[in-house]
């Protein structure tokens, strides 16, 4: 089973200069897991609830809490790959890329786990 076979293709992102407010709200009302960060159409970060914990944020932006190095996978690789590398990083969910950085869904840890059982 590869990747493309349990995405979600309608991933939401957001621009780096998006308060950090607006992000908590996203991930804390539950709708998603982690939030893509997208500059002039590529990938630059990804921003999880773990990101929004800190007790600084106010007047913070994506940009300045957004992770890095870029946790993600792309469409064609393995779905046990996929889940692997969550597993590393300690992560729910992982954007889904092109090879030119352009993000095209998202994949979550259930998504993976729920098909292999």
């Amino acid at each position: 089973m590869k990747v493309k076979d349990v995405m979600h293709p309608d991933a939401t992102w957001v621009g780096p200069e998006t308060p950090v407010t607006q992000l908590a709200a996203k991930v804390h009302s539950g709708q998603i897991d982690c939030v893509p960060i997208s500059e002039f159409d590529r990938l630059v970060g990804v921003v999880t609830a773990r990101e929004l914990r800190r007790p600084d944020r106010d007047g913070l932006t994506a940009r300045d809490v957004m992770s890095k190095p870029i946790i993600y996978c792309y469409p064609e690789e393995d779905a046990d790959d996929a889940l692997h590398i969550m597993q590393k990083h300690a992560v729910h969910a992982l954007p889904v890329v092109s090879h030119q950085k352009r993000i095209i869904g998202t994949v979550t840890f259930d998504d993976v786990a729920g098909r292999a059982s």
